[in-house]
């Protein structure tokens, strides 16, 4: 990516704290009341429209030239791998060059990828190489976006309410995404779906260029690769911040991987099927649009660690093999909990130091997609060995376990920021 910005705009620096906000507390209404945010918010729907779209597309065309159902899931399986490549290699891009540019770059690689997977002479080998390509840049455009909502919003209730708003709309895509990607291969082909989908993400970045303020690269230079990584999680408070974002999505994926071979153990049909993977994403939504409209900001900084901690003890009521009601009741308890990452939220943009604060965030995404793919082949691989109700119950212990030692290490690092800024800074 070349540093050049024809026709940009007067660079306009970051707000301290953020707009204004109301004195009643700011409410999801008030976040839209950000112009640039409305534009990120439509950017956010067209850009994970195409991502739904593309790999339910990719998915039907490649097992179509191929006929194997090996490849056909391994579209599935590249785009969560090379998550942990781009978001520890090109993390220190999202500090080094403006924020703006990286979002529309992003986008417009994605929307090339997608081209050239139109192209009828395209083999399969390479079709595989472009979804990863997609998946490389993911962690860092997610990293930038998530960085520059602080921009926009500030460092303080906005900033949490946006994220949640974003995380929101992309676990409503679980529900309605794959629905809406279904009903339009039924109309077109795959390529044709594809096409579409080249559309939605030059859509995002015609948005975000035109939306968005141009704001200045936050560190004149930043360490590449590896090194720059460990720069930032040589600062404790981040790491052990870091870990609670990482090590909920490890387990709490479980009971969605092996969603299937629970409803044939059980012998349910496939609506059921469907009832037990709209579960836990149902509850996230819930539990985020409570804590977001109804929880002060001090009451979600006191729940982030009883909710995280005891996010996925729900998983033990799979222990006696109960029905799909039961089960998705599990589920929906186990979603709700997610309601912590608002205040997760707010003490990872306090304690990471502005100049990392890209880096920092693309590191935290690139993990959590890193971790849920571990989770996924981890219960694979378990299943194999164990009853389906066995290996759900079993992560409900185990993950409580890891997530107690990973509070532990969380609450040895409260009041820290301050110091942790001065040292990462220098």
């Amino acid at each position: 990516m070349r540093a050049v910005d024809p026709g940009a705009a007067v660079p306009v620096p970051a707000p301290a704290v953020g707009p204004e906000v109301p004195a009643g507390g700011p409410g999801y209404l008030a976040v839209f009341a950000v112009p640039e945010f409305r534009f990120v918010f439509v950017a956010h729907l067209f850009s994970l429209l195409g991502v739904v779209v593309s790999e339910l597309a990719l998915t039907v065309l490649v097992y179509d030239l191929t006929r194997s159902p090996l490849l056909s899931s391994l579209t599935f399986a590249l785009g969560f791998l090379p998550y942990l490549l781009g978001g520890t290699l090109l993390a220190g891009l999202t500090d080094r060059l403006p924020p703006r540019r990286i979002l529309v770059v992003c986008d417009l690689v994605c929307a090339g990828c997608v081209a050239l997977m139109v192209v009828p002479a395209t083999p399969v080998a390479v079709l595989l190489v472009l979804r990863c390509a997609i998946a490389v840049v993911s962690p860092v455009f997610n990293g930038t976006r998530m960085a520059t909502l602080a921009d926009i919003l500030g460092e303080g209730e906005l900033f949490v309410l946006g994220r949640s708003l974003l995380r929101i709309v992309s676990q409503s895509a679980l529900l309605a995404g794959f629905a809406a990607g279904g009903v339009l291969l039924t109309l077109v082909p795959p390529r044709g779906a594809l096409v579409v989908t080249a559309a939605t993400f030059l859509v995002s970045a015609l948005l975000l260029r035109l939306g968005t303020a141009r704001r200045p690269a936050r560190a004149a230079a930043s360490t590449g690769g590896l090194a720059g990584t460990w720069a930032v999680l040589r600062n404790r408070r981040v790491r052990a911040l870091m870990l609670m974002f990482w090590v909920p999505p490890l387990f709490a994926v479980v009971p969605e991987a092996l969603a299937a071979p629970y409803a044939d153990e059980i012998g349910v049909s496939t609506a059921a099927l469907g009832l037990l993977m709209c579960a836990l994403p149902v509850g996230t939504i819930a539990g985020e649009l409570f804590a977001g409209s109804f929880l002060s900001a001090g009451t979600r900084s006191r729940i982030v660690l009883p909710l995280a901690v005891t996010g996925v003890l729900p998983y033990l009521l799979y222990a006696p093999e109960p029905g799909v009601v039961l089960a998705a009741v599990a589920l929906f308890l186990a979603g709700a909990t997610g309601a912590y990452t608002l205040g997760l939220d707010a003490w990872f943009v306090a304690a990471v130091p502005e100049e990392q604060r890209g880096r920092a965030m693309t590191l935290m995404t690139a993990g959590m997609m890193t971790v849920q793919g571990v989770g996924m082949a981890g219960a694979g691989i378990a299943a194999e060995f164990a009853p389906v109700h066995t290996v759900v119950a079993g992560t409900g212990v185990l993950g409580t376990v890891c997530l107690l030692a990973a509070a532990v290490e969380l609450r040895a690092t409260e009041g820290r920021d301050g110091a942790d800024r001065h040292v990462t800074s220098r």
